[in-house]
């Protein structure tokens, strides 16, 4: 890498921003431009400021970083996201590829490979954790991908509030306490949920924690629902 290449970091922990950061200012031909742990103020600085690469969290607070990876491929092109994770499951990792990512490290691994992830971005390759990549392209190779992207369309169709209200859902919160966070009615919960579960064709609540923890939206092993 010859020029200066531009990094914005998307992550919600200030202490993971910092890391990266100094691990980035090493290379003297990186030069992170932006930064957050908002992932709607994120879409703002990379559409504002266009870099070459995003650092993006999978699971931020406000957020889902799997429709992140959507919106920038789509909206910009030009930027390719690597995605830096707590995730380790098969399915997570193909969601985000299916939906833009070039690149996915975990994050324990991340001082160690993220340099290295970010060249191989950067030079248009893809990248991956060498633990987990076998899995993944077996999984890719035994016919998974169009399981995975119907999914993912299913809850690109939900509106932004539906999406927020699914999150809240699937990490066990209640319609009262939904309805409080986002100050709108319990009722208009109640038909957010209508909305989502016919959208997704989910019967029950069982079903759609499933679903959350399938496109990345939360993690199951610590739901506490």
């Amino acid at each position: 890498m010859s020029e200066k290449k531009s990094v914005i970091i998307v992550d919600d922990h200030p202490a993971v921003r910092e890391g990266l950061k100094s691990i980035i200012r090493e290379n003297g031909n990186l030069e992170v431009i932006a930064e957050t742990g908002n992932g709607e103020q994120g879409l703002l600085l990379i559409g504002k400021y266009k870099p070459d690469l995003v650092l993006l969290d999978l699971s931020l607070q406000n957020a889902n970083g799997i429709e992140l990876t959507r919106r920038i491929s789509k909206d910009m092109p030009g930027t390719k996201v690597l995605i830096l994770s707590v995730h380790s499951k098969v399915d997570y990792i193909k969601e985000a590829f299916l939906a833009g990512a070039r690149g996915y490290i975990i994050k324990e691994s991340a001082p160690d490979k993220l340099m290295e992830g970010i060249e191989k971005v950067l030079e248009g390759s893809y990248f991956m954790d060498s633990y987990v990549s076998h899995e993944v392209i077996e999984g890719i190779l035994m016919g998974d991908t169009r399981v995975s992207q119907a999914k993912t369309d299913a809850y690109g169709s939900l509106s932004n509030r539906e999406q927020q209200v699914l999150r809240f859902l699937a990490e066990g919160m209640q319609t009262k306490e939904i309805a409080e966070k986002l100050f709108i009615s319990t009722k208009t919960v109640e038909n957010h949920r209508s909305h989502i579960m016919k959208k997704l064709e989910i019967k029950s609540m069982v079903e759609l924690i499933r679903y959350a923890a399938k496109i990345g939206l939360i993690d199951i092993d610590l739901w506490k629902g």
